[in-house]
């Protein structure tokens, strides 16, 4: 009989049939028979039984012989059959430096999740995209809207069937554009096929633009629909996920994956408990007025705030190798500031994921997830003016009531951990930009200054630090599972409630400082 190869057992199930054979077969001795005989056959059950156990550790990935449904058949130590679904995946497809990059032919076109009832619901933020759409509920979006954003738009994005067309208006502060046109293309490679067709404007710039007075009243035309990394409430720009989640090459910020690891691992280098009792925080002090004020508020020879406030000279560390801006290792204070720059700043989302408590100096902006924090849930607030007496008082009162101090700083981190993981990031990207579709009353076209972009067209020319970035966020194969299930919008009441809430929070705050620079006035008098 021809010995079948141990890979064809385990893709016909013939293997589990085999050992069970052999495990029964006993065969009798005669009497007088060669004694040769059993140590024979011992020797046969051994490596029968060998052979067996090798078979359940055979890597099947590339086992398609026999199996139509492109599925391994992988044989458990209890001999039961688990059909394991073949992963493919797709690495950047780089030509040669004598050959023309193009666009790869051979990525899915299509998405089908393994099991759609294993979907999540998406995280309570994802209601925001309703309220950020809002003004084009009744109107919808003509093509006249999105040309009316062009003005200060810096690309204009077009994705067909799939395919993403870009026309460039001018260029953007450093990398923006680049890595944000990258992180779409990777949301086309994790969802393919499922992104409908549309047209959009993104300005790259920090302040939104949109002003909504100028909207308002019975003659009032429909804004014009922009998208871009942050908004207020004076403004209707389309709130979108910046650039940095895909690395920001320029100050080796890395990409969120890896970055938001790693200050995990920050936050177990030291206890809440064990680290500096202070208030700190590091930055570029000379993009708002408002961090110059902040800089007041350092410990001197004649004052103490409770604030370690550090300069960050970026020029400085670029040359020295970025040795003292690593992220991870700035989780070593009890308390950590986050004060906006010239507008949001990327920073927020670095300064919550570590688990000292965040002093938040009362923001005019937020970006995609921020409307769901809440003041002493997920951080301390901090007035914009007074704020050295602001952060003396919280710095005292977060030391005086250690274990609430430490559950804002959890609850913040918790919140960045489990809700604006890569995952969340991109299926925001992706109700976004489907209840967008949603709204066009046109049909897209690719503009006659659009060209084609892809990966490969990005990442295969590029160098250094940006194509190391762009390498370690590429999605190599289509996702598993479908994005997350869209909530509901809130209901109008409903988010007049919140504001209400938050606002009333940050007044009990306010009142409590108040309070306690009374009674030290009292006491000094």
């Amino acid at each position: 009989m021809q010995r079948l190869p141990s890979t064809v057992l385990r893709t016909t199930g013939l293997a589990s049939r085999f050992a069970r054979r052999t495990a029964i077969w006993r065969s009798p001795l005669k009497k007088g028979s060669s004694p040769v005989v059993p140590s024979l056959l011992l020797f046969l059950l051994i490596l029968a039984a060998l052979a067996f156990n090798s078979t359940l550790k055979i890597d099947t990935s590339t086992i398609s012989a026999g199996n139509p449904s492109n599925q391994s058949i992988v044989i458990s130590d209890k001999n039961q059959l688990n059909l394991q679904p073949k992963k493919l995946e797709f690495p950047l497809n780089c030509s040669s430096e004598n050959q023309t990059q193009t666009c790869p032919t051979n990525y899915p076109t299509s998405f089908s999740p393994q099991d759609p009832s294993t979907e999540p619901d998406c995280p309570d933020y994802f209601r925001w995209i309703h309220e950020d759409l809002r003004p084009w509920k009744d109107s919808g979006i003509t093509r006249d809207m999105v040309e009316r954003a062009k003005p200060t738009a810096h690309f204009r994005l077009v994705i067909i069937k799939g395919k993403a067309y870009v026309e460039k208006y001018r260029k953007s502060i450093q990398t923006r554009d680049m890595f944000t046109v990258w992180g779409i293309l990777q949301l086309l490679r994790r969802y393919p096929g499922q992104i409908p067709d549309l047209e959009l404007m993104f300005d790259c710039d920090d302040q939104p633009v949109i002003q909504s007075r100028h909207y308002r009243g019975k003659n009032a035309t429909s804004p014009p629909p922009l998208f871009r990394y942050c908004g207020d409430r004076w403004t209707m720009d389309i709130v979108f996920p910046d650039w940095s989640f895909w690395g920001w090459a320029e100050i080796n910020i890395k990409p969120w994956e890896r970055l938001q690891t790693e200050l995990k691992q920050g936050n177990e280098r030291k206890k809440w408990i064990e680290r500096e009792p202070h208030a700190y925080w590091k930055g570029n002090p000379f993009v708002a007025e408002s961090r110059r004020d902040l800089l007041k508020c350092n410990v001197s020879e004649t004052q103490d705030w409770n604030a370690r406030l550090f300069i960050q000279d970026w020029i400085l560390e670029s040359q020295q190798g970025f040795k003292n801006s690593d992220l991870a290792r700035q989780c070593a204070h009890r308390f950590k500031i986050y004060i906006e720059g010239y507008a949001w700043s990327v920073s927020e989302k670095y300064i919550l994921a570590c688990d000292s408590t965040t002093l938040l100096v009362k923001p005019q902006f937020y970006d995609f997830f921020t409307r769901s924090l809440n003041p002493l849930q997920h951080y301390w607030p901090i007035r914009t003016e007074d704020k050295c007496r602001s952060l003396k008082f919280a710095v005292d009162w977060g030391n005086s009531h250690k274990q609430k101090a430490r559950e804002i700083g959890k609850a913040s981190s918790d919140f960045i951990q489990e809700r604006v993981k890569m995952s969340n990031v991109y299926d925001y990207m992706f109700q976004l930009m489907n209840e967008y579709a949603k709204l066009l009353r046109f049909e897209p076209e690719v503009p006659e200054g659009a060209v084609e972009v892809c990966s490969e067209l990005m990442a295969c020319p590029a160098g250094g630090t940006e194509k190391e970035f762009m390498v370690e966020s590429l999605t190599m194969s289509p996702s598993a599972t479908g994005p997350c299930t869209m909530p509901p919008p809130y209901e109008p009441k409903l988010v007049d409630a919140m504001w209400r809430k938050s606002a009333s929070a940050i007044r009990r705050v306010e009142r409590w400082e108040n309070e306690f620079w009374q009674k030290s006035q009292n006491r000094s008098a």
